[in-house]
């Protein structure tokens, strides 16, 4: 199991700056107002010596009255929970601050190491300045900007020297599993009841949930990184700054995950904008599962579920195979079966079909029902080869590729998932020419006509 290194310290000193720089990536959103980053924020960090997962928090303010940054604190005080090693960051161009003091008067406290750090050091005068952070009784500290780049190499060569090699060096695969939707839908409610325990900032103001925050955990020997990804609110809406980054970010999180959980608002029903998101969905290729939140607060009948499905049914008619969970994040009605629906559809993201398996389905499709003549010739196929997974990716060879249609695509992709299932994932069909050799030994492909 990789370590974690935890970045802490007060609102707006650095920390997700110095995060991204550490990942080698814009992971973390970074913004000049204090208390962007609400979060603990993961990455899995493997550009160095040895490998870890490096942590990035909200502000951490001792004492406060305001509840978004009580939350934040208790974020910061579980990431120090969690980690093996602490970077303390604090601000030079700030200076030591009673909350500095506070904060390292608890870390002296914590059986584990400690880096003191003091960032937006640019220059030798605020490097003299710097010194003032000795106060804390501390025998060494980092000064570094990271801005700029400087001194991280130092500070991560310390850390390298504490971290120890990886043990399980062929653990099992992980399954990363996007938490999608609305804003206010219930999605970051519904990662902490799936986790059992607060794991990130659930408040009923919508766009509580800025950074994805990716969150490592094991169910039915299988393990999983959990994503809950900010709302994906319309263009149109998306009028602030830190809100545009949150959008991207979540849709950087759906290109990243096997699975995404399409969280619906059985209050609200269906709105365009979901059907949006899950078209994101789609076209980024992930298996998913829709997870109707909220079921607890509708006045039902016996026949409020079924005509839930059909209209979901209708509305998202490709991603017809994805199922579909009806749950209460509050309650924790029927939370169990999101895990297990979604264990079925990532086994049915990574499935491959046995090549005589796939042909015989594929020759009886075909004999059954012929493909239309193309430009006045007949369309002839050869045979069928899986050639990739998540999705499952199928290569059929044919005498005429640009000869098949749209429709006859979706009567032989209708066959293969009668024959095969693929539970919540889409697949893909490919057609290509068949190579053939020419007078040299060299391959070539079927002409186009």
């Amino acid at each position: 199991m990789k370590s974690i290194v935890a970045i802490v310290g007060r609102p707006n000193v650095g920390k997700s700056t110095l995060f991204n720089r550490i990942v080698g990536e814009r992971r973390a959103i970074v913004d000049d107002m204090p208390g962007v980053t609400r979060d603990r924020n993961y990455a899995v960090v493997e550009r160095y010596d040895k490998p870890f997962i490096l942590v990035d928090t909200g502000g951490f303010e001792p004492v406060t009255e305001d509840r978004m940054l009580q939350q934040m604190r208790e974020q910061s005080l579980l990431a120090m929970e969690e980690a093996e090693i602490i970077i303390f960051l604090m601000d030079a161009k700030q200076g030591l601050t009673p909350a500095d003091t506070e904060v390292a008067s608890m870390l002296r406290r914590v059986d584990k190491p400690v880096f003191y750090v003091v960032n937006k050091v640019d220059g030798e005068k605020i490097e003299n300045e710097a010194a003032e952070f000795y106060a804390l009784g501390i025998d060494n500290m980092h000064t570094i900007s990271a801005a700029h780049n400087r001194g991280i190499r130092d500070l991560l060569d310390e850390i390298m020297a504490l971290l120890p090699d990886e043990t399980t060096p062929g653990e099992d695969e992980v399954t990363s599993i996007a938490v999608v939707g609305r804003p206010n839908v219930g999605k970051s409610s519904l990662v902490n009841c799936l986790l059992g325990f607060e794991r990130v900032v659930a408040n009923p103001v919508a766009g509580t949930t800025r950074d994805s925050v990716d969150t490592f955990f094991s169910c039915n020997k299988k393990r999983y990184c959990l994503i809950d990804t900010a709302g994906i609110r319309r263009k149109g809406k998306t009028s602030q700054k830190l809100e545009k980054y949150s959008v991207v970010d979540a849709l950087k999180s759906i290109e990243r995950a096997d699975v995404a959980l399409i969280v619906l608002n059985a209050e609200d029903g269906i709105t365009e904008q979901d059907k949006h998101i899950a078209g994101y969905v789609y076209e980024a290729g992930r298996a998913c599962v829709f997870v109707v939140n909220k079921w607890d607060t509708l006045e039902k009948d016996n026949k409020t579920v079924g005509k839930f499905v059909e209209q979901i049914q209708y509305e998202f008619k490709f991603l017809a195979f994805a199922p579909i969970v009806f749950v209460s994040a509050k309650s924790g009605q029927r939370i169990h079966k999101i895990m297990e629906e979604a264990a079925v559809v990532a086994e049915q993201y990574s499935r491959r079909v046995t090549t005589a398996e796939l042909n015989r389905v594929f020759k009886e499709a075909v004999e059954a029902h012929h493909a239309p003549l193309h430009h006045a010739r007949r369309v002839k196929f050869y045979f069928a080869t899986q050639v990739g997974v998540k999705p499952p990716t199928f290569a059929i060879f044919t005498n005429q590729p640009d000869g098949v249609l749209t429709p006859y695509q979706r009567y032989l992709g209708n066959r293969f998932r009668d024959a095969f299932g693929f539970k919540g994932t889409p697949f893909r069909l490919l057609f290509r020419g068949r190579e053939r050799k020419d007078l040299n030994g060299r391959e070539r492909k079927t002409k186009k006509p």
